[in-house]
């Protein structure tokens, strides 16, 4: 039902953010649920349950975590990361992709201070094509130290080609995502996708 939505291109701006909001905090969740755990017993009113709690160090995930937002696309799946932890500090990494070549260039990437190379990261970015984009992204984090083994992408729908990609190139990096599509056109689109997600998630379609 939420994918039908989100992908009809009859849907309004409104109605698809409703759904990809949905979808990403679904996704969140489940790659929240990949960091690494403890089992640890509680009492319940009716008795003891052993359960799992997190394994990372601290209060909070300040110093343990990073969501890194793929701009502009990647700030939908960040926001939801923030709703469910504001404590989690957010790193930007601007690329865009040539339309004539499919090939990615990058303008821009801040991140946290201290600690990168102990960080766990939710890489997000909802579409996943050729997987360039993807590919420079992740080089951008390995050059600020940061373990990809701790790296987690964070996506709503590929390509076969940009997942291929990517596992070959990092097979140490876990990939969530919702959707495995068909293929990718001539013009290096998803198919069927969506369109451009950040201009019907933001409504800057034209």
């Amino acid at each position: 039902c939420l994918f039908t939505i989100i992908r009809n291109k009859d849907t309004s701006s409104v109605d698809f953010a409703r759904a990809a909001k949905r979808i990403s905090r679904l996704l969140v969740e489940e790659a929240l649920a990949e960091l690494p755990t403890k089992t640890q017993t509680i009492q319940t009113p009716c008795g003891p349950f052993e359960g799992t709690v997190s394994a990372l160090p601290g209060d909070d995930f300040s110093e343990t975590l990073c969501a890194v937002s793929i701009v502009r696309s990647g700030d939908a799946l960040v926001d939801v990361v923030r709703e469910i932890d504001p404590s989690i500090p957010v790193g930007k990494i601007l690329i865009q992709r040539d339309e004539t070549t499919a090939l990615p260039k990058l303008y821009y990437s801040k991140m946290p201070k201290t600690n990168m190379e102990n960080r766990y990261i939710l890489l997000c970015d909802p579409m996943l094509a050729t997987g360039g984009s993807a590919c420079m992204a992740i080089d951008t984090l390995l050059k600020q130290q940061c373990n990809a083994k701790h790296i987690l992408f964070v996506n709503v729908i590929c390509a076969p080609e940009g997942l291929q990609l990517l596992a070959t190139k990092y097979p140490q990096i876990k990939i969530i995502t919702a959707c495995i599509d068909e293929k990718l056109n001539e013009q290096k689109y998803i198919v069927p996708g969506l369109g451009d997600y950040g201009d019907r998630f933001y409504g800057t379609e034209s």
